[in-house]
């Protein structure tokens, strides 16, 4: 029972629901006063191209319309105010106050960080705690990290339900982080931010969707194997593969192959 205390079991009413599992939401704001004016609509290409129309990717299509809230990065110290459900990530989004600007900004929940909880962000960092969005030079080494910065470019890194970096090894100059695919990259010190701790875990992980309904609105069309088509169709179809090996339905090897270009 403790790896679904964050989840919420229905009552099995109906085939559809009886064996869903979703997170709970009874902690969250209830308003979306804070959205209205910051949130944008994404662009759906539902897998085709946009000159042609053409199926550039398999088994993407409808869904539902979203709108995306944008990380924000503010200086200065700032309070927690709210923490919402966002319908196109897999973890909390969290909305600080900053009491010296008097406007908004949007964070990703880290780990024991709630409403109420005083953060910073800026260069000369006072407050060295978690949820804070500091330069790399003033995080020890060790500390776990999030929304890692890379390259003049914002929150490129960790940013999933649950995940991390972690500092390895500092010089003078820059730091060796290792992410959470267990690569490790070289990162300037005076260049970079990241927010210090992990990403907030939901279970997002352990959701069970309980009808295929679900992956619709998700934008997620059907499936079908390969050895279930026919020969024209793909590789695999017709009465028997006779030994073949496993491959793509344009012929191309999907086991013990490298999928990583050389850069």
């Amino acid at each position: 029972m403790d790896q679904i205390k964050n989840l919420k079991i229905n009552k099995p009413t109906s085939p559809g629901i009886r064996h869903k599992l979703k997170i709970k939401k009874s902690l969250l704001s209830k308003t979306s006063f804070f959205f209205k004016k910051n949130r944008s609509i994404i662009k759906q290409n539902s897998g085709r191209s946009s000159s042609f129309g053409k199926i550039t990717v398999r088994h993407k299509g409808g869904g539902v319309k979203r709108r995306l809230c944008k990380i924000t990065k503010n200086e200065g110290v700032s309070i927690v105010v709210a923490v919402f459900y966002q319908p196109l990530r897999n973890t909390f989004l969290c909305i600080n106050f900053i009491i010296k600007k008097k406007i908004f900004s949007f964070n990703l929940l880290t780990e024991y960080t709630t409403v109420g909880s005083l953060i910073e962000s800026c260069y000369n960092n006072f407050l060295i705690k978690n949820g804070s969005y500091l330069l790399l030079k003033n995080i020890f080494v060790g500390s776990l990290i999030s929304t890692l910065s890379f390259k003049n470019r914002p929150f490129v890194y960790s940013k999933s339900s649950g995940s991390f970096s972690q500092i390895i090894q500092k010089t003078n100059k820059e730091c060796k982080i290792r992410l959470p695919s267990g690569k490790i990259i070289s990162v300037l010190l005076d260049k970079n931010f990241a927010t210090l701790g992990s990403i907030y875990d939901n279970k997002h992980n352990q959701v069970v969707l309980g009808k295929a309904g679900k992956n619709r609105l998700k934008g997620i069309r059907p499936s079908v194997r390969g050895a279930a088509m026919n020969p024209v169709d793909h590789p695999h179809g017709g009465r028997t593969r006779g030994g073949m090996a496993a491959m793509t339905p344009w012929g191309k090897l999907t086991k013990g192959v490298k999928t990583s270009k050389k850069i």
